[in-house]
């Protein structure tokens, strides 16, 4: 489906409108030259071809494709959440042969121009990343907040044997006194989150962080979030101390038997965060056969103890040392 460029006339830079851009609303007909556009993406660990097809189903979500000669050569995606006030803006994808040509840019400024058409209650952009920001980034945007991310690779059957040594509580002397976490339903999650201020303290700046995507702890937002297979998790009902969203396994175009696992983290409490990943991970990792990428996001403070535990006690290889994942936001004008 071609947009109608009468209603948004984006000021393309004079050499990319002379090179014929070309936008677009994607669609499942598109699946297989966006696939091939993005083959190498994250270097073979892309989650776009498991989410791709429900992106097309949500009724909140705008999927714009660059297009050059015809060809797929760019993709954004724009949904708009926090009752209609903010632009999420993620799965931003270049072919390798147009990057650093200020495609990116257009594009994000051409998805921008079409969401406030749509959406013209709209007054904030944000979106997550996990590079280093400059000076220029911060005149750009405001932080909100930040999360160290963990990433850590095994088998799945080799990490069953060493949970099954390791014993969920029993990973530090003071956990063998916590209870066991509480894997929240749907009632006692819009309880928590909506009804009462007892995440408040426990949620980095009151934001809820899945898999990349922040949000208000709002009921328009909960409602998009209980869609989706996710493990709520929390040490205690009644006054929490650390909570956690867990994502079901999905499979990465790295090869046939590769999984990705991500996990986010809330809370300062490092034996209770300990409990919760490996409460996670044993949910998680039961069925499982064949090699796991595991990232988890959590406070910063709790990078380095939580890299060891899983080094030293668990057996894992850590793929990357600390990174940050940012949230960040801009007004839109």
């Amino acid at each position: 489906m071609k947009i109608d460029t009468s209603l948004i006339t984006p000021q393309l830079p004079e050499a990319l409108s002379q090179a014929g851009l070309q936008f677009t609303v994607a669609t499942e007909d598109d699946f297989d030259d966006i696939m091939a556009m993005s083959q190498d993406i994250y270097g073979g660990l892309d989650y776009l071809p498991t989410r791709y097809n429900s992106w097309m189903q949500e009724a909140n979500r705008t999927v714009i494709l660059a297009r050059k000669q015809g060809k797929v050569i760019a993709l954004e995606s724009v949904c708009v959440i926090d009752n209609g006030e903010t632009m999420l803006v993620e799965g931003l994808r270049v072919a390798p042969q147009e990057r650093g040509k200020g495609v990116a840019g257009v594009l994000l400024r051409f998805c921008s121009e079409l969401v406030k058409t749509k959406y013209p209650e709209v007054k904030v952009t944000r979106l997550t990343r996990d590079d280093q920001l400059g000076p220029k980034d911060f005149q750009k945007y405001r932080v909100i907040t930040k999360q160290g991310i963990l990433l850590v690779r095994f088998r799945a059957e080799d990490l069953r044997s060493c949970l099954s040594e390791v014993g969920l509580g029993r990973n530090s002397e003071s956990s063998t006194s916590n209870p066991s976490p509480v894997l929240l339903d749907p009632t006692a999650i819009q309880r928590l989150y909506l009804t009462t201020d007892l995440m408040h303290g426990v949620l980095p700046n009151t934001t809820i962080i899945q898999d990349w995507q922040p949000f208000k702890p709002v009921p328009s937002n909960m409602a998009i979030l209980l869609k989706k297979d996710i493990d709520w998790m929390v040490d205690d009902m009644s006054s929490p101390t650390v909570a956690s969203l867990c994502t079901f396994p999905f499979r990465v175009p790295i090869g046939d038997d590769w999984y990705y696992l991500n996990i986010d983290m809330f809370g300062k409490d490092l034996d209770l965060v300990r409990q919760q990943y490996l409460c996670h991970l044993q949910r998680h990792t039961a069925a499982l056969k064949g090699h796991v990428m595991c990232q988890m996001f959590l406070d910063p403070p709790l990078w380095k103890p939580m890299a060891e535990f899983c080094l030293s006690t668990l057996k894992v290889e850590l793929v990357k040392e600390y990174t940050d994942q940012y949230v960040v936001e801009s007004d839109v004008v």
